[in-house]
């Protein structure tokens, strides 16, 4: 949940909670919602069969996500706890900064409780349970992920104080919610926009438009993003423990400081020093967009 600055944040849910939690009211989901839920993940799975990281599929079976229906978050939550120490927590939409970065640090991941339409299965212009849920937690029952998510949420509130929020969401951007890995000779898809995207898991492999360019820090961070439309750059972490020890490492202080006076580089931009995975064609831009799969604020 990437807050776009340029959209107002809903007013606090009543009765004012402050840490903008709700309740799921899980028994208040209709059977078309249900349904609705039922025919995207049976979509998805099918596909990410041969796409999505091995930790992926692997969080969808240990937390039983196969069975029918939205899912319980009481019941998701009891099964993460056991595994990694995470809980699934309703709000009502987008939550401020801080709101967001301190949950992430006490290893709790946010959801928004409502789900699309049946006419909204391939574009949606704000996340759902669905992106959400299927798209977010299963990874979060990996334990060196939920130990990246929970140090990002910590960076994030050392970020904010820093004014640094902006360069830090990319690195979420282009990691959690795009992300690319190396598996064996072939890449996979692990980032929640991506697996929860029909037209994406396709796109972000296949497609000669993109670039697929090898993960870098500073790089990364240096690298706006396109909230609109398919990636124009997808970056390729060589696994999740190596992701989890440049985050540990990093001192993000001179980080910051150094990004002040560095210049963006424009989307789209191969630079000399980059490992390229593939050099897209970058024939499928803003020029040339459609509707994604999925919008996200």
């Amino acid at each position: 949940m990437i807050k776009d600055a340029n959209k107002p944040l809903p007013d606090a849910p009543p009765p004012g909670a402050a840490d903008w939690t709700i309740d799921q009211r899980w028994a208040d989901y209709t059977p078309a919602e249900h349904a609705v839920w039922d025919q995207l993940f049976a979509r998805q799975v099918a596909m990410l069969q041969e796409r999505a990281a091995p930790e992926f599929l692997a969080g969808v079976d240990v937390l039983k996500m196969r069975q029918p229906g939205i899912p319980d978050f009481a019941e998701l939550s009891a099964r993460l706890l056991d595994l990694t120490g995470w809980q699934v927590v309703a709000v009502p939409g987008l939550v401020p900064d801080d709101v967001f970065f301190g949950h992430l640090a006490e290893r709790r991941f946010v959801s928004g409780r409502f789900i699309r339409t049946p006419e909204q299965l391939d574009y949606l212009q704000e996340p759902d349970v669905f992106h959400d849920v299927f798209g977010h937690v299963p990874l979060l029952a990996n334990k060196v992920f939920a130990d990246y998510m929970q140090a990002y949420g910590r960076g994030g509130l050392r970020a904010a104080g820093a004014g640094a929020i902006a360069r830090l969401s990319r690195l979420y951007w282009y990691t959690v919610e795009f992300g690319l890995v190396r598996s064996g000779d072939a890449l996979k898809l692990f980032g929640a926009g991506i697996v929860s995207s029909h037209g994406e898991s396709l796109f972000a492999l296949d497609d000669p438009s993109p670039h697929r360019l090898g993960f870098d820090m500073l790089r990364l961070m240096r690298t706006p993003y396109r909230i609109d439309d398919y990636q124009q750059n997808y970056f390729v972490i060589d696994s999740f423990d190596d992701l989890l020890r440049q985050t540990q490492e990093t001192d993000f202080g001179p980080l910051y400081t150094a990004l002040e006076t560095t210049p963006d580089i424009a989307i789209g931009t191969v630079l000399p020093t980059d490992r390229v995975y593939t050099r897209g064609r970058q024939d499928h831009t803003a020029d040339q967009a459609v509707p994604r799969g999925l919008n996200y604020p």
